[in-house]
């Protein structure tokens, strides 16, 4: 079982698989996003028998489809009550905590929700610990309940 990865001047790449059957596929990814998956003769390699063109968002469905399952132990789809997000929460001019330590913010305490990172103008800093310092044009990474996080975002603005 191989992968050849191929590129094509002016079209995109093309990728082709051999099966551990002996098959032989070949994906041509154009690179204006579409795909084109093409199926070989297994005794000959130039015999394409099939073509089938994909949008993006349909190489993207079938990608999905042919996925492996996660592994057991990961969280399941729909679990009821698990209704995370993730947001962006920018730190304004006028916000209490600017110039100031996350700890002070008391974020998950008083909310529920995670700071994850801070990101910065000069770059990303995950994880952040409480004597991290804030500034102002600082986002915020933040994980939580809608609620948590609704409630985060306006602690930060001072509202």
């Amino acid at each position: 079982m191989g992968t050849r990865r191929t590129p094509l001047p002016g079209v995109g790449t093309q990728y082709d698989m051999e099966t551990r059957a002996g098959g032989h596929i070949s994906v041509v990814a154009h690179e204006d996003g579409r795909r084109f998956i093409g199926f070989y003769e297994a005794d000959d390699p130039d015999a394409c028998r099939a073509t089938v063109p994909l949008e993006p968002e349909e190489a993207g469905r079938l990608a999905a489809l042919i996925l492996p399952e996660p592994e057991a132990g990961g969280l399941p789809d729909g679990v009821p009550g698990l209704d995370l997000v993730t947001e962006r929460i920018p730190l304004g001019a006028d916000s209490p905590y600017r110039g100031r330590p996350l700890g002070d913010t008391r974020a998950r305490t008083r909310t529920g929700a995670s700071i994850v990172a801070v990101l910065r103008r000069t770059g990303a800093h995950p994880s952040p610990t409480p004597a991290f310092r804030l500034e102002t044009g600082d986002t915020l990474l933040v994980v939580g309940t809608r609620e948590g996080v609704r409630d985060l975002a306006e602690i930060i603005s001072g509202a």
